[in-house]
């Protein structure tokens, strides 16, 4: 088979991004296809042609665009197959504060938010003071994010998101052990949990993505009940979201309680990413995984 590879682009997860597709293009040869490279920020105006002749594309982006839903779309202009939310999914997906008021409104317990954006007139913080992390509303992986303990820290963080061209997303600090779950075909897979260097105060970008960053533990050390309590939490957001194929849902879990976080469309698949490692212990290879998704991307089409 054809297959489509789209990685790169040019939002802040580029390295991501092309880190994980070469361990994609591995799976995928070994697997016996023919893989054809695009990156959209360097070859943008070719997508339509190249996708109109592959059997299927594989999106490994991150950020915009890939999460956003525009590449999506466009390969739905030449019914090119693909693995992974379609482009109404994955836009409402990808803006933290748009999730957030699909968790507020199902009851989806999350941490008390508020959206800052960088405009005039718009309003600073309300209802919430720190400690809190600022997060760029429409990023990932960690990008820009700030854990701000002070008025001034707060303020600083607003102004890195906002130099990023992002509006901020002011979130509750709620202590607590981070964990992960990801869903494969409808089904959820086992839990991770995360636990961060000591360095670190947070599962940042170093600590998602270096070979000595944070200690990974699956299956998570928690009891069935709370297992299993996150992972119907996740299969239900999976399902509000109009997600297909796979994602991933972070939690932290504060006083035996999970609060969700926010949920990935386009989860990382470099050699230390969470949905390879819960899919292994689930008992996927990278490279049936890889496989896996490709049947699932192509039964949608059907």
């Amino acid at each position: 088979m054809h297959v489509l590879l789209i990685a790169g682009g040019w939002s802040e997860e580029r390295d991501v991004s092309l880190s994980g597709a070469e361990g994609i293009e591995q799976a995928l040869l070994e697997l016996g296809h023919d893989v054809e490279f695009l990156d959209p920020a360097k070859d943008f105006k070719n997508i339509l042609t190249l996708a109109e002749h592959a059997d299927f594309a594989f999106i490994n982006l991150h950020g915009s665009p890939g999460e956003d839903g525009l590449i999506q779309a466009m390969l739905n202009q030449v019914n090119c197959p693909y693995q992974g939310a379609e482009p109404e999914s994955s836009f409402l997906t990808l803006n933290k504060a748009a999730t957030k008021t699909v968790f507020d409104q199902n009851q989806i317990t999350t941490p008390r938010w508020e959206l800052i954006c960088p405009a005039d007139g718009c309003k600073g913080l309300e209802g919430l003071e720190p400690p809190v992390f600022i997060k760029p509303n429409s990023g990932g992986s960690s990008l820009g994010m700030t854990f701000a303990r002070s008025a001034e820290e707060l303020e600083k963080g607003i102004e890195t998101v906002f130099s990023l061209g992002d509006s901020a997303l002011v979130e509750e600090y709620t202590e607590g052990v981070e964990v992960t779950c990801g869903i494969l075909d409808g089904e959820p897979l086992p839990l991770i949990m995360i636990n961060p260097p000591e360095n670190a105060e947070f599962f940042d970008y170093h600590s998602k993505y270096a070979l000595n960053g944070a200690e990974e533990i699956c299956p998570a050390p928690i009891d069935a009940a709370l297992t299993e309590q996150i992972q119907q939490i996740t299969v239900k957001v999976h399902k509000l979201l109009g997600l297909t194929d796979y994602s991933r849902a972070d939690f932290i879990i504060s006083d035996g309680v999970p609060y969700l976080l926010e949920v990935n469309t386009l989860p990382g698949m470099t050699p230390t990413s969470l949905v390879p490692q819960a899919a292994k212990e689930a008992g996927y290879s990278f490279n049936e995984l890889i496989a896996k998704l490709i049947e699932l991307g192509q039964r949608k089409r059907k």
